[in-house]
């Protein structure tokens, strides 16, 4: 177990954490990012959640692990071998629902539903189509980020990018924002 954290990690996760080092997949969110979605998650009781960017599940194990029994969560990612992961360890919660599709054509199928809790952990909802994943989140809702502290697997000019998303970020005047220096990096703002 990771000593950052104190507290019981979700039961799935040391069956996801195996696959998604077998499977090759290097984009995993960090077990502290993990740790302060479920704390968050807590908080949004009978609520409706989105993440965008599965992956091999892990951060979905946390986030299902903080919400009530009323709350759902729908979470989407284009590749389905990694989306397999996930619908493998997860598939049996009702509250879930996995979806494969590429990011940018689902937000735009999806413009009308509205959300209590995003995490975007993908480049939809990010850095692209940043305004309509927004448009989508409720008065009081959580936007969540994670990975703005460089990072060794960022592209060539992926820090600009980095720059100017928090640059928006801190300019909108329909969030009110907190930025952390902390894990690989988040944003957490709360739609006014």
């Amino acid at each position: 177990m990771n000593e950052k954290i104190n507290q019981p990690f979700p039961t799935s996760y040391r069956g996801i954490d195996e696959a998604t080092r077998l499977s090759g997949f290097t984009m995993a969110s960090d077990v502290l990012t993990c740790s302060l979605l479920r704390t968050l998650a807590s908080s949004k009781p009978a609520a409706k959640f989105l993440e965008l960017g599965t992956g091999t599940g892990l951060s979905t194990a946390w986030i299902l692990d903080g919400m009530d029994t009323e709350s759902t969560l729908t979470s989407v990612d284009n590749d389905a071998k990694f989306l397999e992961i996930a619908e493998s360890f997860l598939g049996a919660d009702k509250r879930l629902k996995l979806i494969c599709s590429d990011g940018a054509d689902w937000v735009q199928e999806n413009r009308a539903q509205k959300y209590d809790y995003i995490f975007a952990d993908t480049w939809h909802g990010k850095y692209l189509l940043l305004d309509e994943v927004l448009y989508m989140l409720n008065k009081g809702g959580l936007y969540i980020i994670d990975d703005m502290l460089p990072q060794a697997n960022w592209p060539d000019g992926h820090s600009e990018k980095v720059t100017n998303l928090m640059e928006v970020l801190e300019n909108r005047s329909d969030l009110t924002i907190t930025k952390q220096i902390w894990a690989t990096g988040i944003i957490v703002a709360v739609k006014k």
